[in-house]
């Protein structure tokens, strides 16, 4: 611990003092902080002293220096003692809490922020969306109970009046999923009345300070808090905007806030409503604010006005309207302005638990979910003027430090002295007598309190005195000016005197009797009950009951708040506690002053030297014998996975003894105790490290068995695919030749069968398959053709490939005659003539392909000619000369054709010499033939059977070379038009079509 300061700071834990004495101890703690160490360590309990200054020790660097590391690694520091909390829980699957006590003023509040924000920072590394919600809510919380249950104080500027308890729920793997809070006594008297120096709470003057006028307007408010009775006494303060934006975060609806605003403004109003009385009648002399206040409070005037002044009561059956006098209506006010304000601050805890806690949680699919509770409660309090609030304070603080007493000093020496374990004997101030003297029954001070509340008549505040005085005579710890008539700094009938651990308080009994009896009319509840605004309604349930019905006597606020006290003590006894005890350093909060006497005083009271004497003399850990072997047992190959000795107590003997701690431990009867910290520790770091190489191990073998559960499953899978697979495969071939046995036999030798679906595997098989049936087909057709025939069944093939999909005709369905001007009758004769000759001259073998054309001349003129087309020339002829050749071109100096996509006629032979022929086919019969198809067909199957390359392109323009000049034919469409026909353009040509 100490080897992480220098000594220049003092002993960083108590326990490490020379000398354990009140010097000793006073000197080491005014040293650290004048050295601006506040935190040092008794043990595993935390000693704050309140430094009054900001200080820069809360960063997330110092999160990070503290997270995961072990009490004495690290200096003291409240994030080491919220870390212990922590890895206890989760180490551990322990409920946690962390108590924070110490006066007012003393700096539980803010303790209580830093661990929170520690507890937020450690957690869940990831990130998760839900987790960050979760936190973020538990830390805006503070910010809202701070603003409606905090208020400045002479010892405090920012005093808690209310006690709070807040559960943080965990998951099972750390995260915080929820949390739940307990609020205690709340000092509504506060609302209506504060001593001079001090402030009412700070919701007020935030709403005064911090809203937009807008809003002031519509609540009926002003800025300056002196204008309203309630407040007016409190000195200034900053306005705080984030509370509003803190409660949006939290869930709370925009109507919800509002709602908030108008019963704060309602509170102010209410302060400076005034009564007057005109002969026997009591009224009310502002009476605009009644209007203003039935606006806020969503009623009706009148009865506002009939709350204040009247009250309702039920004699039998009959019911009556009792006026109040001016006294009792200013005491309803009051009592409805303190009602109002607690109600609020109750609904808000209400609505946060709503949004905060843990819903539809199953501890069987989840895991158990563990607890850290953070208990921040108010201070030990001694004022000028001590009333029942301050003593249910002092009080509360008894419980608390019983609480201290039992688990950190009683029990340990008990349980040393049952387990056998030599123990010097250390004494200590039990105040389970002052507890006693409080709260036992029919003897306490709360039983004396209530019973006069009971008594029928008039009831005063001096009546509960004498009763104190008739009953607590003899006891030591309390004394009043009847039983001590020198004692002059008592009044008579007024005031009694408690010594308590802290020290002696004197009570002032006025107003006890009120204050218990929290007296509030009926009618009051009815009204706000009937209010129309859903929010206010459901604060005030009871106002839903009939004048007429018998209820129980409530409560009175002493047993409520008794009982809730002994509810929280069983509650944090049932956790492991974790202790940090604040000093507060001077009463001027000045960051430099140690008042040395105020401190050693609050030492004392809070028994932290006769906790550093425990602390030395004791252990820091004990544990079960079982249950230690159940956590260290894998550091020792003798306890691990089970040992084989005469017991538990000798497995861990033999557990410590090889680890060489046997020195700083002690066997009892049933647990064994660890002296040191280190050693735990120790012990603690030797696991982690052999839980890690188990874990490793286990995921080996889990992860083997994994594999191996996988391979036998992906084998099986395999086994079963690949008969599967077969099954699919022979079922498809025995379907195939099934479809397809009679295909010889068949009309059309089996085109019309359907084809099965076959497996995926064999689909690449059925493309090959029906690509050979494909063949089959084809040859079977084509096999009993004649040459010629098997010729223009070739040209058509190769017309499809080249056309298909971009001329909507090409003649497939008709027979190709080829050579058209042969079978015509008018130019048979001639025409044969020319042939015979050429063919004499030229040697071709076969014609091609013949037609009427209509061309354009060199001129750029249209004429007619005829195309004749054999297997060696093109021959462009006059039909007018009895078709006289007038130009020859090589077909080997044809390298390509180019066709357009519609219906026309045209066609361009493109050549080598760029001397390109554009001709329009003529003369069809019928007129709406074409013979584009034909043409490309028969030049391609020709050139193919010569393997040479005949390039086919399908455009609109076609790009041509006429004369060796570049240019473009265009086929437009004209009405009217009685055939096609060329014509120049500016770009080439144009060659216009019928359009009908």
């Amino acid at each position: 611990m100490a080897e992480h300061e220098s000594l220049e700071f003092g002993k960083a834990d108590f326990v490490l003092l020379d000398n354990v004495s009140m010097p000793e101890f006073m000197a080491n703690l005014k040293l650290r902080f004048e050295k601006g160490r506040i935190y040092t360590y008794i043990g595993e309990v935390v000693v704050s002293v309140n430094p009054y200054r900001a200080m820069n020790i809360y960063s997330r660097d110092t999160v990070e220096l503290y997270k995961g590391r072990e009490l004495y690694e690290r200096p003291p520091h409240l994030f080491a003692i919220a870390d212990a909390a922590y890895k206890a829980m989760k180490r551990r699957n322990k409920d946690t809490c962390i108590v924070i006590s110490g006066e007012s003023g003393a700096g539980k509040t803010e303790a209580s922020k830093y661990i929170m924000q520690y507890i937020a920072a450690i957690t869940n590394p990831n990130q998760r969306a839900e987790v960050e919600r979760v936190k973020n809510m538990l830390l805006k919380s503070n910010c809202v109970l701070e603003a409606f249950g905090n208020a400045k104080t002479n010892r405090n500027d920012n005093s808690s009046r209310f006690g709070k308890y807040m559960d943080i729920n965990f998951d099972f793997k750390g995260d915080p999923i929820g949390g739940h809070i307990s609020n205690y006594l709340l000092e509504k008297s506060r609302v209506i009345f504060q001593q001079n120096g001090e402030r009412s709470f700070h919701s007020f003057y935030q709403l005064l300070k911090g809203a937009p006028d807008s809003l002031l307007r519509s609540l009926h408010i002003q800025k300056d808090p002196t204008a309203y009775s309630y407040i007016r006494v409190g000195g200034q303060m900053k306005p705080r905007l984030s509370v509003a934006d803190a409660m949006k975060v939290i869930g709370f609806t925009g109507d919800e806030i509002q709602t908030v605003y108008k019963i704060l403004a309602t509170i102010l109003h209410l302060g400076n409503l005034t009564f007057g009385v005109d002969g026997d009648t009591t009224l009310i002399e502002n009476k605009k604010l009644v209007s203003v206040m039935r606006e806020l409070l969503s009623t009706k005037e009148e009865n506002v006005e009939k709350a204040l002044l009247y009250r309702t009561v039920a004699t039998g059956r009959d019911v009556i309207e009792k006026q109040h006098t001016e006294q009792e209506a200013s005491y309803g006010r009051d009592a409805l302005a303190k009602a109002m304000y607690e109600r609020l601050f109750c609904w808000i805890v209400g609505r946060i638990n709503d949004i905060i806690e843990v819903k539809n949680y199953d501890a069987r699919v989840h895991g158990k979910n563990t607890v850290i509770g953070v208990l921040d409660i108010y201070g030990f309090e001694i004022f000028q003027n001590n009333s029942f609030e301050q003593f249910c304070i002092n009080y509360c603080n008894e419980k608390l430090q019983q609480l201290f007493i039992q688990l950190v000093l009683k029990q340990e020496q008990e349980e040393y002295q049952r387990e056998g374990i030599p123990w010097k004997h250390i004494d200590y101030f039990n105040n389970q007598i002052i507890v006693d003297l409080v709260e036992q029954q029919h003897k306490g001070i709360f039983s004396v309190l209530d019973e006069a509340c009971m008594n029928v008549g008039k009831v005063t505040d001096e009546v509960f005195l004498q009763g104190l005085n008739g009953k607590l005579a003899k006891h030591a710890h309390f004394s009043s000016r009847k039983l001590s008539p020198t004692d002059k700094s008592l009044e008579f009938d007024r005031d009694f005197r408690l010594r308590h651990y802290a020290g002696d308080v004197v009570y002032s009994v006025v107003g006890f009797i009120d204050k218990n009896k929290d007296t509030l009319f009926q009618d009051f509840k009815r009204l706000l009950y009937n209010s129309s605004n859903p929010v206010l309604k459901v604060m005030w349930p009871e106002g839903k009951l009939s004048i007429t019905e018998v209820t129980k006597r409530p409560l009175t606020a002493a047993t409520l708040f008794k009982n809730s006290m002994i509810s929280l003590v069983e509650n944090l006894a049932s956790k492991e506690p974790y202790y940090v005890r604040c000093v507060k350093p001077n009463d001027v909060k000045s960051p430099l002053l140690f008042e040395e006497e105020r401190c050693r005083h609050q030492v004392e009271y809070l028994g932290l030297l006769e906790n550093v004497r425990v602390r030395r003399a004791g252990f820091a850990y004990r544990q079960t014998y079982p249950r230690f072997l159940q956590r260290y047992k894998m550091i020792s190959e003798f306890t691990w996975p089970n040992h084989d000795l005469g017991s538990d107590k000798d497995a861990v003997k033999r557990l410590l003894q090889g680890c060489g701690f046997d020195h700083d431990v002690a066997y009892g009867k049933t647990k064994v105790f660890v002296r040191t910290p280190r050693t735990l520790f120790s012990l603690e770091e030797q696991r982690a490290e052999m839980v890690q190489r188990i874990v490793l191990f286990l995921q080996k073998v889990w992860r083997g068995t994994l594999a191996r559960m996988r391979y036998r499953r992906m084998r099986a899978a395999l086994v079963i695919l690949r008969a599967y697979r077969c099954y699919k495969v022979k079922s498809y071939i025995r379907e195939v030749n099934r479809r397809f046995r009679n295909v010889r036999s068949m009309k059309d030798y089996g085109r019309q069968v359907k084809w099965p679906t076959p497996p995926k595997v064999l689909r690449k098989f059925e493309e090959a398959l029906r690509s050979i049936y494909s063949r089959w087909w084809a040859w079977t057709l084509i096999k009993g053709l004649t040459p010629e025939e098997t010729l223009q069944v070739r040209a058509k093939v190769a017309s499809l490939e080249a056309l298909k999909g971009q001329r909507a005709d090409m003649g497939l369905q008709r027979t190709w005659e080829g050579n058209y001007l042969r079978d015509s009758p008018d130019t048979a004769a001639s025409f044969a003539l020319i042939t015979s000759e050429l063919q004499r001259k030229d040697k071709f073998m076969r014609v091609l392909f013949s037609c009427n054309v209509r061309k354009i001349n060199r001129f750029h003129r249209a004429e007619d000619r005829a195309v004749l087309i054999t297997d060696r020339h093109l021959y462009k002829m006059d039909p007018l000369k009895q078709y006289k050749p007038m130009k020859t071109l090589p077909l080997y100096n044809v390298t390509g054709v180019s066709v357009s996509p519609g219906k026309d006629q045209l066609v361009v032979f493109h050549t080598k010499d760029n001397r390109d022929l554009v001709v329009c086919l003529q003369g069809m019969v019928p007129a709406n033939e074409s013979r584009i198809g034909e043409l490309v067909g028969t030049l391609l199957s020709h050139f193919k059977s010569e393997k040479r390359k005949l390039q086919v392109h399908i455009s609109n323009p076609i790009q041509c070379s006429m004369n060796g000049r570049k240019c473009s034919v265009v086929v437009e469409t004209k009405i009217n038009q009685s055939r096609p026909d060329f014509a120049k353009s500016r770009s080439g040509y144009v060659l216009t079509v019928p359009g009908n």
